[in-house]
C-alpha cells in the first residue's frame, strides 16, 4: 500500500531523529510549507526528503545554473521531515526546523500534481523490539565512533557522553554525524535491519578512523568532509 508525500529533493541524506533545518526561498517550496501551517490541528505536517542522485533540484525559469545539468534523479529511499517550528521572513520565505522522522522507499515521483514534487512512497519496516545482536553491535559501535571521534576532534567528552544507547537511534546518529559521503549515508539509510547497519557503520568507521591514523590530520573541515547541504531550492 503506497501514500502520496510532498517531496524535497535535498543533497543530502536525512534520518529518523535527526534535526534538519532549511531556509526556504524558492517559491514552489514556500507553497510547501504554506500547506503544512494550513493543515487542521493535529494532521501531521510532514514531507519526504529525499537525496539526489544526479543533477540539480532547480526550478524551472529560476534563472539558476544546475551543476553537471540534465534532469534530477532521485534515490529511491528518503526520510519524512516532521516541521517543528516555522519563522516568515520579510521576504515571504521561510526558516523552517524539522525533525526526521520514518523511511520510506520512493514508488512513483509525480512533478505535475502540485506546485512541488509529490510521490507514491511506501512505509519501510522498524524494528519493534529488543535484538540482542543489535545491542552487542551497538557496544562495538560506540567503542569504535569515540576512537573515531578523538581522530577529529579536539574535545569529545560532551558528545560521547550523549551517545544514545538504543541501537536504532544510535545507528542512525552515527549515519548521520560521521564525515561519510552522501552515497554511505544513503546506503545505511536503505538498511532495514539494525543490526546490519550497525554492522555496516563498523567498516565504515574503521575504514575512515585508519586514514585519519595515517594522515594524522583532517585536511578540511570536518562540515566539508561530510557534504553539508547547501541552502535548499
Amino acid at each position: 500500500m503506497t501514500v502520496r508525500l510532498p517531496v524535497f529533493p535535498l543533497a543530502t541524506v536525512l534520518f529518523p531523529g535527526l534535526v534538519l533545518p532549511l531556509h526556504i526561498f524558492e517559491e514552489r517550496y514556500r507553497a510547501l510549507v504554506r500547506h503544512l501551517v494550513g493543515l487542521p490541528e493535529g494532521a501531521p505536517r510532514e514531507f519526504g526528503v529525499v537525496a539526489i542522485r544526479s543533477g540539480w533540484e532547480v526550478a524551472p525559469g529560476s534563472g539558476r545554473i544546475t551543476p553537471g545539468g540534465g534532469e534530477v534523479t532521485l534515490h529511491e529511499v528518503g526520510c519524512t521531515a516532521e516541521l517543528r517550528q516555522v519563522t516568515e521572513l520579510a521576504d515571504g520565505g521561510f526558516d523552517i526546523v524539522t525533525v526526521g522522522r520514518r523511511r520510506f522507499r520512493v514508488a512513483e515521483v509525480d512533478p505535475h500534481a502540485a506546485p512541488y514534487l509529490t510521490a507514491e512512497v511506501q512505509w519501510l519496516p522498524e524494528p519493534t523490539g529488543p535484538d540482542e545482536a543489535a545491542s552487542l553491535l551497538a557496544a562495538r559501535v560506540i567503542a569504535v565512533f569515540r576512537q573515531y571521534l578523538g581522530l577529529i576532534r579536539v574535545e569529545t567528552g560532551q558528545l560521547t557522553e550523549q551517545l544514545p544507547e538504543d541501537p536504532t537511534v544510535l545507528s542512525h546518529l552515527v549515519a548521520a554525524t560521521a564525515a561519510l559521503t552522501v552515497a554511505d549515508r544513503q546506503r545505511l539509510l536503505a538498511i532495514d535491519d539494525t543490526a546490519a547497519r550497525l554492522r555496516a557503520e563498523l567498516t565504515l568507521l574503521n575504514r575512515e578512523a585508519a586514514l585519519l591514523r595515517q594522515v594524522r590530520a583532517v585536511p578540511v573541515p570536518l562540515a566539508e568532509l561530510a557534504t553539508a547541504p547547501p541552502a535548499p531550492n
